[in-house]
């Protein structure tokens, strides 16, 4: 069987599913084949709930979008321009939908290899890395973020500590600021800047 970040062809089973996020109700396609098919994980909630708003402006990066929980339920809370970005068709197919049935404006869903078709700088990139992807690629999403972030730009991203947190947060600190904004359940979450 597949993983969630491959292309691999399993059997189509769409299916819609709801949730509701900072007061508000989302609609969400998931499919067979993208990660967190049976709708909205802890990790992305915790990530959405806790990032300070205030700060997630401008021009967006949503890494290894997924079927685009990140970045449409960002639009709802911002007026900033959202690219979301998956390697995995089926979950970029889904997120076109999901713009549509969520009446999101100002995002764009392409595919994009970590950063390899991406050629513009962002005030913010967030992401919840797919862990299962291996130890190279999280590392490659969240260290070459500094590549296409704005001089101010922030990077905030959630993983769990059994993932390696701390590791993480030791390499991170050579060449970020690093804050842990919370920890809870196990998951951390984490905001870089340059």
């Amino acid at each position: 069987m597949g993983q969630y970040f491959t292309n691999d062809q399993l059997p189509s089973r769409i299916q819609r599913k709801s949730c509701y996020v900072l007061g508000q109700k989302f609609m969400f396609f998931t499919d067979n084949g993208v990660f967190s098919k049976t709708g909205l994980d802890f990790g992305s909630r915790l990530l959405l709930e806790t990032i300070p708003l205030d700060e997630v402006g401008g021009k967006i990066l949503d890494m290894g979008c997924g079927y685009g929980v990140i970045g449409i339920i960002l639009s709802k809370f911002t007026s900033a321009f959202i690219d979301m970005v998956d390697i995995n068709e089926r979950a970029m197919h889904l997120a076109r939908k999901n713009i549509q049935e969520n009446q999101c404006s100002n995002i764009r869903v392409f595919y994009s290899d970590i950063y390899g078709d991406i050629d513009s700088k962002y005030d913010v990139i967030i992401t919840n890395p797919p862990i299962r992807a291996g130890k190279t690629v999280v590392y490659d999403m969240l260290f070459k973020a500094r590549d296409y972030l704005k001089s101010d730009g922030k990077l905030f991203f959630v993983i769990r500590k059994e993932q390696g947190a701390k590791s993480l947060i030791v390499d991170l600190k050579k060449v970020y600021t690093v804050e842990v904004l919370i920890r809870k359940k196990g998951y951390y979450i984490i905001k870089c800047i340059l």
